[in-house]
């Protein structure tokens, strides 16, 4: 297994347009292994964060077995607009296709498939919060689909928050956690704060965290 700090603005995969992609780089991934390692799941293009990779077939059985039993971990950061009335709680909203014209857009749909996220709330600053997001189910947009919906939209987000505010989406796939071995603690990994996310969280409370040496 590998874990990679994706960067925001970069596709996981080609799209249909074509273009550049993690993929196209993942044979300098490869370290001694015939094989190029291969995506366990996915990230949006303007997310960040913690991305697993399979570095061989088996591995890539594991952790499809381990994502679709809801047994990996994954914890996310987000910077919305507005202040949720609680300080943390549970979002249980069905997903569904928001317009089949429209590729990967999503709307709560009570006939669509179940969805569920737990939140908390790490600071709040004049009319924004820093929340801690666990999805307990892996839909499409899940996280900024659910924010949206109960009125806290995700800066910078330019399907469902502002379109005119502009910037780069804050979310941050922050931690993840594997248990690849029964008898052994789960392997986690924990990535840094982008740089375009790093003033808002600031503000928010949020410290500088020591930069790695090298």
């Amino acid at each position: 297994m590998l874990v990679l700090d994706k960067p925001a603005g970069i596709a996981v995969h080609p799209g249909p347009k074509g273009g550049d992609s993690l993929e196209a780089h993942f044979d300098s991934l490869r370290f001694g292994l015939p094989r190029v390692p291969a995506l366990a799941h996915r990230l949006d293009r303007d997310t960040s964060g913690c991305l697993v990779l399979g570095r061989h077939r088996k591995a890539l059985q594991k952790l499809g077995q381990l994502f679709k039993a809801g047994r990996i971990d994954k914890t996310y950061w987000a910077v919305v607009e507005g202040s949720p009335a609680e300080e943390s709680g549970l979002i249980d909203l069905a997903l569904g296709r928001r317009d089949e014209t429209r590729g990967w857009w999503m709307q709560v749909d009570p006939a669509g498939q179940p969805a569920e996220t737990a939140w908390r709330v790490l600071g709040r600053h004049e009319g924004r919060s820093w929340l801690e997001l666990k999805p307990r189910t892996g839909r499409t947009h899940q996280i900024r689909v659910h924010c949206a919906a109960l009125g806290w939209p995700l800066v910078g987000d330019p399907i469902y928050g502002d379109r005119a505010a502009g910037g780069t989406l804050h979310l941050l796939a922050r931690a993840v956690s594997v248990p690849l071995y029964a008898s052994r603690a789960a392997v986690g990994a924990v990535a840094p704060v982008p740089g375009h996310m790093a003033d808002a969280l600031a503000a928010l409370g949020h410290r500088a965290e020591p930069q790695p040496e090298g």
